[in-house]
């Protein structure tokens, strides 16, 4: 069998996976670069999705993607269990427990041995496999080069990474992403919190994906009767952000301007446009209540018709999401 040695040209072509995936080459060009060092013909990347607790393949080479019941298949093996408790590859078909695989999914293309590696990223989190396949023996070394190399191929398969990088919010903000279909993704490297599980966020997010707006900021009253101060964002999620989707940002907050629940009830009207009438149906108070309201919110804020109240209130998000 033949051996894989390291000199110069084959460092700089490990280093090369990692500058690919940290650069945007991508599964392509990672790929492209550890072939310098593994011989290889075909490659697939399957992710997993922490959000649905499933693999699917998302992208590869050499032969079709394979469908998400394959990805599923492999999975429920003996050889995956192994892999994920060693975290280190398992090759196919001399595997016990991986023949039967092997003959459905790889010999068809004329594959004579197989490698599966678990991509845990280095601070332990996995994401999902990464299936090599040759028309000869893979070379000694060839696992172990493949495992070191995977902490940097785990960013690949990373389905919770959002395109739009929420690193701009304040430390202090609790994150969480959802997709179009509203499906709840945490955001790796960012605490979320019970308030960003309430339904009601879901169904703020999803509306707002669906806007045109590129992002919201405003207050949010939860269901304990607790304000936050609430940002929601535009990103891209899921494999390589294709899926279209939203980052909810929220961290706790008392009303500013010394402004009442109420008074931000009324305040929020008057931003969408209502007269005070409607604003006294809408929230079944009278209108000389209301009429009262307004009166100390213009105080409070130091402005003097609707149209400057209801431009501070959109600027410094002082208006209910949640209304």
């Amino acid at each position: 069998m033949a051996e894989i040695t390291l000199d110069v040209c084959r460092l700089q072509a490990f280093a090369e996976v990692g500058y690919q995936v940290a650069n945007g080459g991508g599964a392509h060009g990672a790929m492209a670069a550890l072939r310098r060092l593994v011989p290889l013909d075909a490659y697939e990347f399957v992710a997993y999705d922490p959000a649905t607790r499933r693999h699917h393949s998302v992208v590869s080479d050499g032969h079709t993607r394979i469908d998400r019941d394959a990805a599923e298949e492999y999975a429920g093996l003996e050889a995956y269990r192994t892999a994920m408790a060693t975290r280190a590859p398992v090759g196919m078909p001399e595997q016990p427990g991986t023949e039967r695989y092997f003959r459905r999914h790889l010999a068809p293309y004329g594959w004579r041995a197989g490698l599966t590696a678990p991509l845990f990223l280095s601070e332990g989190r996995y994401t999902g496999l990464l299936h090599l396949a040759t028309r000869d023996d893979f070379p000694r070394l060839t696992g172990e080069l493949v495992a070191a190399a995977s902490p940097m191929l785990a960013h690949i398969t990373d389905l919770s990474r959002c395109v739009i990088d929420p690193v701009g919010l304040p430390p202090d903000y609790r994150v969480i992403a959802f997709d179009r279909r509203g499906v709840r993704r945490e955001v790796p490297g960012r605490e979320t919190s019970a308030a960003l599980r309430e339904p009601a966020v879901e169904e703020c997010a999803r509306a707002f994906i669906d806007s045109r707006e590129l992002s919201r900021h405003g207050l949010w009253l939860d269901r304990d009767g607790r304000w936050h101060e609430m940002r929601l964002l535009r990103a891209g999620v899921g494999f390589q952000g294709t899926l279209q989707g939203a980052i909810a940002a929220e961290r706790p907050c008392s009303l500013p301007y010394e402004l009442t629940g109420r008074e931000v009830d009324v305040l929020t009207r008057v931003a969408a446009g209502d007269s005070n009438p409607q604003i006294a149906a809408s929230l079944v108070l009278s209108v000389r209540t209301v009429t009262t309201h307004l009166e100390h919110i213009f105080a409070k804020l130091g402005c003097d018709s609707r149209t400057r109240l209801t431009t501070k209130a959109l600027a410094e998000g002082l208006c209910r999401l949640d209304a």
